[in-house]
């Protein structure tokens, strides 16, 4: 595989892990508001009001989950992966001593024709380690020392 053919590989599997959280996100905004809908009102009032209350709360903290996940979706958007880049930024593909990384969105470790790579942040902490460096620099993380080997 070329490198182009990789980043948009591993682009695409990005995208997918960030359809997906927004698609669970939803299901469970509606599950919760269906829950809240369906409580009926009882002779014991503070059971009623305190399960709807309940439900409320859930909902809201899957609309936060969906923000959050509709915000990762926005900002791979704005990632070119067809430029060839020269520093480490987003859509950029960096081969180190110690891995391989796509600056996107943090999935975590992604496996492509046995090849391991990690799907990273800009903002997560070995991003900023490495953001803007290029192929023959360094960055140091939790006391480990990257050699960045190339940047595509």
């Amino acid at each position: 595989m070329t490198n182009l053919q990789i980043k948009q590989s591993l682009f695409e599997r990005c995208q997918s892990y960030v359809q997906q959280r927004i698609d669970t996100a939803r299901q469970a905004m509606q599950a919760a508001q269906e829950s809240a809908n369906m409580e009926e009102k009882s002779s014991a009032g503070d059971k009623y009001e305190t399960g709807r209350a309940m439900a409320q709360l859930e909902r809201d903290r899957h609309a936060q989950l969906l923000a959050e996940a509709l915000k990762l979706s926005q900002d791979l958007a704005k990632i070119n992966v067809e430029k060839q880049y020269e520093t480490v930024q987003p859509g950029s593909l960096i081969v180190t001593n110690r891995g391989i990384f796509f600056i996107s969105t943090s999935v975590g470790k992604l496996t492509l024709d046995g090849q391991d790579y990690f799907a990273i942040s800009s903002a997560a902490p070995i991003g900023q380690a490495l953001a803007g460096k290029r192929a023959g620099e360094s960055a140091t993380f939790n006391r480990m020392t990257y050699q960045i080997e190339r940047v595509c």
